[in-house]
C-alpha cells in the first residue's frame, strides 16, 4: 500500500525547515568576500593593477547591533592599501575604525574626498561625505600591506538606516546605478616605480532570494520524499 499523504506532507516540511534553518545560519556566519578590479592605469606595464586585483579583498560581515563590518586585506609585499572609499547604498555612517594594531593606521576622512579616478566611471564613483578612511602619516608605512606574511588588516564598521539589514547590503551591491547602489573603492600606493592605483568592487552576483532557496529545499524534499516511498511501498514496510 503506497504512503499515505499526510506522512509525506509532514516529511517535506520537516526536512525543508531544518534544510532552511542550517541554510540561514550558515548564511550569517560566513563572511561576503569581494576581490577588486583597476579602474585607474598609472603603472604603463599593467602590473600593479595585476597585483592589485590578485591580492586586495574586502570580507563583509554582521557583527550585529544594526551595523555591517568591512574588513580589509592587502596580501601583495610590493604595495600599501592607503585609501578606502564607500559610494552610497543603505549605510549611515562609520561606526568605528580599527585595524590589527603595529603597522596600521587609519583615520576617517581621507584625503583625497573621492576615489581618485573614480570620476572617470559611469556613473562616477562618488564617496558620501564621510564614508572614507585614510592611513596615517607616513601613509604608506600605515597602510594595509603583505597581510599574508604580516597580518594586517583594516576594519571599518558602519552603522545601518533606520529598517536596513545586513541583507540589504547585501543587495545594494548587486544593484545597478541609482537606488541605494553600494561600490566599495580602495586606492593603493607604492607600486614599484612610485605608482598609485584605484580600485572598486568587482562585480557582485545577485544573492538569491530567500523563496528561491525555500522552492528549491521544498522541490529536494518532495523528490527524496517520493524516492522513500517507493522504496518503502516495494518493501511492504508503508501501511
Amino acid at each position: 500500500m503506497p504512503c499515505k499523504t499526510f506522512r509525506r506532507i509532514h516529511v517535506l516540511h520537516a526536512g525543508a525547515a531544518i534544510a532552511v534553518a542550517l541554510l540561514a545560519a550558515t548564511a550569517h556566519a560566513a563572511p561576503q568576500v569581494l576581490y577588486f578590479q583597476g579602474i585607474t592605469a598609472n603603472d604603463p606595464s599593467g602590473n600593479a593593477v595585476a597585483d592589485g586585483a590578485a591580492k586586495l579583498r574586502v570580507e563583509i560581515s554582521d557583527p550585529g547591533e544594526q551595523r555591517v563590518r568591512f574588513t580589509f586585506f592587502n596580501d601583495s609585499d610590493v604595495s600599501s592599501l592607503t585609501d578606502v572609499y564607500f559610494d552610497d547604498g543603505p549605510l549611515l555612517g562609520i561606526d568605528r575604525i580599527f585595524d590589527s594594531g603595529q603597522g596600521v593606521s587609519f583615520a576617517q576622512y581621507a584625503s583625497p574626498a573621492n576615489l581618485p579616478g573614480g570620476h572617470s566611471l559611469s556613473p562616477i564613483f562618488s564617496a558620501s561625505r564621510g564614508f572614507s578612511a585614510d592611513s596615517d602619516a607616513p601613509v604608506s608605512a600605515n597602510g594595509v600591506q603583505n597581510s599574508d606574511a604580516s597580518g594586517e588588516w583594516l576594519t571599518v564598521d558602519f552603522a545601518l538606516k533606520a529598517g536596513m539589514t545586513y541583507a540589504d547590503v547585501q543587495t545594494a551591491l548587486t544593484r545597478p546605478a541609482g537606488g541605494e547602489w553600494l561600490r566599495i573603492g580602495a586606492h593603493v600606493q607604492a607600486f614599484a616605480g612610485g605608482y598609485s592605483e584605484s580600485f572598486v568592487n568587482a562585480p557582485v552576483a545577485p544573492v538569491p532570494e530567500p523563496g528561491s532557496h525555500a522552492l528549491l529545499l521544498a522541490g529536494l524534499g518532495l523528490l527524496a520524499s517520493a524516492a522513500r516511498c517507493r522504496k518503502g511501498a516495494a518493501s511492504g514496510h508503508f501501511r
